[in-house]
């Protein structure tokens, strides 16, 4: 498949226009530098439609629209719990979890791990995650990013993969994540719009021309087994999606950990202008969710009527992308390539950030007196540097490791649900403890860091055939009983918590009441129609 000359030249102009937008829209005044916090927290300027809009275009990229599309067209609408949960779960961070985040002046989840419990499981964790970052999420978006770009534009697979780490990496190198934050509005706006075109062009090709609603009956008519969201244990696909797991198990500790402590996930919200701003913001992300399925597991779903023989599931996107025209493939092209291009964005900033505050900043420049101050230039200039320099290093690592690590998973998505479900219940009885459990303490912590990953690989070796989803609870229930245990019998150091709680408001707007009432009543009509 080939690209038209009017496609070529959609996708010109979004490149040009959306790299001229984010450095316009990060530039300084006269003689101003960039400090840590104009590079790493956005100025802590950003309105709500921006952390909004933001929160999706980190999210959704090639791991979700290829991903979830090739599950999509191997399970079914079932794999669209992960985009329906999550605005559930993102209702819960709005009101209990922004709000500790923001009164403490959080910047990064390992400095909360230090202010929390102390410094040795901010330095674990520091570690952990940069190696997530970089070896698996960053990784997997520029993998998948690129069997797109191969299947639909016909440019060598490698060549894609390096094509795309570099734009993103420029992309943001200068503004850093309010490069990406104000922009993200436009790259949402256009990955909504590539994706209800790509999903209504292929509803009504399967219903002969004679509509989207036509289209979408004869679908469910044709492939009826892919309409259930609680999959029953004969369905060969339940230990991915484990029947009420999706609703009362592990897929709550999945979103918990993503949405709430993950770094460049909540990275946008620490960076509002206040609370109000953020709240509105995930409530924003939250409507936008809902509307995810229909843009990325429908055509998955489609192609199941559509090209039944794929040799592999991801493929299942790229292959009703060469069903639109020319001209609407350019734009859906750009659509996906702006997934992409903000998702990587977002990982290569939050890698930097880490990196750059919680061991450069610690170990480097706090260690030279004299330049420990927010507003000594002289540090502020080094860790804008520093953030900038590790973000090219990751990207080329990412680069050069995206084959080895991806080159043989027929389902991506499933395949890093996999792998971070080893680490998410550590993670979220770490937060959860230390965020409502006064006694929690740095021994517990740890244990629970690493009884998750001992856990998981024992229960994974002696009951193989226990979903992953069940597992990651059933680790849950056993490392929150251990950190609880080991808290209670390890004394805690005195004057180690510096977390504030009991100052916390956790009353919301009635905005923000309103709007959380209905994405649930929306969540309760979509499983009971497709149950």
């Amino acid at each position: 498949m080939t690209l038209s000359t009017l496609d070529l030249v959609i996708i010109g102009v979004y490149a040009v226009a959306i790299f001229g937008l984010a450095h316009w829209v990060a530039r300084e005044k006269h003689g101003r530098k960039k400090n840590s916090n104009d590079y790493f927290l956005a100025s802590r300027s950003l309105p709500w439609w921006a952390i909004g809009a933001s929160l999706i275009a980190a999210n959704i990229s090639a791991e979700q629209i290829i991903g979830m599309s090739g599950s999509g067209y191997a399970l079914g609408l079932a794999i669209a719990s992960y985009e329906w949960m999550a605005a559930a779960t993102l209702l819960i961070v709005g009101k209990w979890i922004l709000p500790i985040f923001l009164h403490n002046r959080i910047v990064t989840m390992p400095q909360f791990l230090e202010q929390r419990y102390g410094s040795g499981i901010r330095n674990l964790m520091t570690v952990f995650w940069l190696a997530l970052y970089v070896f698996v999420n960053l990784t997997s978006i520029a993998w998948l990013g690129s069997i797109a770009v191969n299947q639909i534009a016909g440019i060598d697979q490698g060549t894609a993969l390096y094509l795309l780490a570099a734009f993103a990496l420029l992309y943001q190198l200068y503004g850093g994540l309010k490069a990406v934050a104000l922009t993200d509005i436009v790259q949402v706006a256009l990955l909504v719009l590539g994706g209800l075109l790509v999903s209504g062009l292929t509803l009504d090709k399967i219903g002969d021309g004679a509509g989207i609603g036509a289209g979408f009956r004869v679908l469910v008519e044709r492939a009826p087994d892919h309409f259930h969201m609680i999959l029953k244990p004969d369905n060969p696909f339940y230990r991915d999606l484990p029947g009420l797991s999706v609703l009362i198990g592990g897929m709550w500790l999945a979103n918990l950990s993503y949405w709430g402590f993950n770094q460049y996930i909540i990275q946008r919200a620490l960076a509002a202008r206040d609370l109000d701003q953020a709240q509105k913001g995930v409530i924003f992300a939250a409507f936008l969710k809902l509307l995810m399925p229909i843009i990325i597991v429908l055509p998955g779903i489609a192609a199941v009527v559509l090209a039944p023989d794929l040799s592999k599931p991801d493929e299942a996107y790229p292959t009703m992308m060469r069903l639109l025209p020319p001209g609407v493939l350019g734009l859906v092209f750009s659509a996906l390539i702006a997934a992409v291009i903000s998702s990587m964005a977002s990982k290569i900033n939050s890698i930097a950030t880490i990196f750059t505050l919680d061991l450069f900043d610690k170990y480097a420049t706090g260690a030279r007196r004299g330049s420990d101050s927010d507003d000594d230039p002289v540090r502020q200039r080094r860790l804008v540097r520093v953030g900038r320099i590790v973000a090219t290093v990751a990207v080329v690592i990412a680069a050069m490791t995206a084959r080895p690590l991806l080159g043989k998973s027929d389902q991506a998505f499933q395949f890093i649900q996999e792998f971070t479900g080893f680490f998410t219940p550590g993670i979220t009885v770490i937060f959860l403890l230390g965020l409502f459990w006064k006694r929690a303490n740095e021994a517990g912590a740890i244990a629970a860091a690493t009884g998750s990953v001992a856990f998981s690989y024992l229960f994974k070796m002696v009951w193989p055939s226990l979903p992953f989803l069940d597992r990651m609870s059933l680790v849950f229930l056993v490392t929150g009983l251990l950190a609880m245990a080991v808290s209670l019998l390890v004394p805690s150091r005195a004057g180690v918590n510096r977390i504030e709680v009991e100052g916390v408001s956790f009353r919301t707007s009635a905005g923000f009441n309103i709007a959380a009432l209905a994405v649930v009543a929306i969540l309760v009509a979509l499983y009971a129609t497709w149950w």
